[in-house]
């Protein structure tokens, strides 16, 4: 087989306009991505997890449903993460963002059979980063 002979690339610095970078900073600020980190003990009866596309965050004052885009750490359904009996799992859940003018929202798992994951009245931060025990 002949040697293939790799010429090297010398990287430069890009430049990019003014204008460019104001119009991405728009979209970022627009695409704000909401965090939730989860936390699920392992009880007798229940040592198992996943998580449904239907999940959602909910600002019931704005009608809001902020939609879920990327799962870390856990399965999704139908697919279970096991959870070794007495210890925790931890993962995190990345959702689309919260209008700006919302102030508390729901955690909500929009499942057709009982046993979806619900938490209340989450109080909204700066940062949009959350933590929440479900049980």
């Amino acid at each position: 087989m002949p040697e293939i002979e790799l010429e090297e690339l010398t990287i430069t610095e890009v430049a990019i306009s003014t204008q460019l970078k104001e119009q991405l900073l728009t979209v970022v600020e627009e695409e704000k991505q909401v965090i939730v980190h989860c936390k699920i003990d392992a009880v007798d009866g229940f040592n198992a997890a996943r998580i449904w596309p239907t999940t959602y965050l909910i600002d019931v004052k704005a009608n809001h449903r902020s939609t879920l885009l990327h799962v870390d750490g856990v399965t999704m359904y139908p697919v279970w993460t096991e959870i070794s009996s007495g210890k925790t799992l931890y993962f995190t859940l990345i959702f689309s963002g919260l209008p700006a003018s919302s102030l508390m929202f729901d955690f909500m798992e929009d499942i057709p059979e009982p046993g979806g994951f619900f938490v209340s009245n989450i109080k909204r931060n700066p940062k949009d980063i959350y933590s929440i025990e479900l049980t």
